[in-house]
């Protein structure tokens, strides 16, 4: 795909900020109207109640990696260059961050995405932990917390030498990755007949997982038609939303990015397919203790994500769908992390034995 022409008529600022805004925008509305939502999903499978909310991640996730290994064997994506796959990563920051990700997103009912998604819909409970994720996240990457996070990152360091393609160190072949994705994809219908999943709400998960895909693809397009170097890469909230807070706290030297437009993109989704379903509606919190739950959640996602590598979408999804073994490595932590949590936090009974 060419930009030469939009790059011309726009010019590459406004191209990049917009693509990602636009992006943003479909993610959002699809994530409102699929109720897309990995707390919800690890819940289910843990509870082994296996329902709906389950076959929605699955829908998303398989969308996102089907649709991203298609366009990888279809020459239309090269993905060897991307930060997931070409530079070193953290195994160990995999591990502790995506534990912390996971008990946090139990905590604060919902992960970074979906509290943005709730954001937009009047959720003040979601808006202040967004706030409070994306000022921890901030703290983790050049703040405070940056020398703790270094350290946890150091402990385990994995090279492109070592082999940061999950297929690569299967010894498995390119085209198994969409195998792998369609395999993910028969799971969630299996999982949508037997718990008789709307469609609407299947094709919605499927759409907001394309847009990882979509993001993938445009960044790419970009990054071969610019004059200047771009990163490819897709959807993540950790890093956005920090670049974001900072983005409205200060004068940053280039504000066109697309980071930058895909978390008001996202909001700005969700928004409007809350408005068009008439389920705008302003909540608060019940009481205090609820609220300290909230701001200690938000606070372990954003270090846990900054450390992971990226947040449940990030992390999870986006680098899952390139088959990175430190996406995949903490989109796992994340399950444990989350379904320990939901075990001795929100449960009467649980397998695990308690203190």
């Amino acid at each position: 795909m060419n930009f030469v022409r939009l790059i011309e008529w726009l010019g590459e600022d406004w191209l990049y900020l917009g693509g990602g805004f636009v992006i943003g925008l479909a993610f959002g509305f699809f994530a409102q109207r699929s109720r897309f939502c990995l707390r919800s999903a690890v819940i289910s499978f843990s509870r082994r109640q296996f329902g709906t909310v389950l076959a929605i991640w699955l829908f998303t996730f398989s969308a996102a990696v089907t649709g991203t290994q298609a366009l990888i064997l279809s020459g239309l994506l090269d993905v060897s260059e991307t930060k997931h796959l070409a530079s070193p990563g953290s195994l160990s920051g995999a591990i502790i961050g995506g534990l912390m990700f996971g008990m946090g997103m139990i905590l604060s009912r919902g992960c970074s995405s979906r509290l943005l998604v709730l954001a937009a819909t009047g959720n003040l409970r979601a808006l202040l932990s967004g706030l409070i994720f994306a000022v921890f996240a901030q703290a983790s990457l050049h703040g405070f917390l940056s020398p703790l996070r270094d350290r946890l990152a150091a402990l385990w360091i994995v090279t492109p030498d070592d082999g940061t393609n999950l297929l690569d160190r299967l010894y498995l072949p390119q085209w198994a990755g969409l195998a792998i994705g369609l395999v993910w994809l028969a799971a969630a219908l299996w999982y949508a007949r037997r718990n008789r999943t709307k469609p609407a709400l299947a094709l919605h998960g499927v759409m907001a997982g394309l847009m990882v895909a979509a993001g993938w693809l445009f960044t790419y397009s970009m990054s071969v038609s610019s004059f200047r170097i771009i990163a490819v890469k897709s959807l993540t909230f950790t890093g956005p939303s920090a670049d974001t807070l900072m983005f409205l706290l200060t004068h940053p030297k280039n504000p066109f990015d697309f980071n930058v437009g895909l978390v008001p993109g996202v909001f700005a989704g969700s928004f409007l397919a809350a408005w068009l379903a008439r389920e705008l509606k302003l909540q608060g919190f019940k009481d205090g203790h609820s609220m300290k739950r909230y701001i200690a959640g938000a606070a372990l996602m954003g270090f846990g994500g900054m450390l992971a590598g990226g947040c449940a979408v990030g992390a999870g999804v986006t680098g899952g769908s390139v088959f990175a073994l430190v996406g995949w490595t903490a989109l796992v932590s994340m399950w444990v992390g989350a379904a320990v949590t939901d075990c001795f936090f929100d449960r009467e009974s649980c397998s695990i034995a308690r203190p």
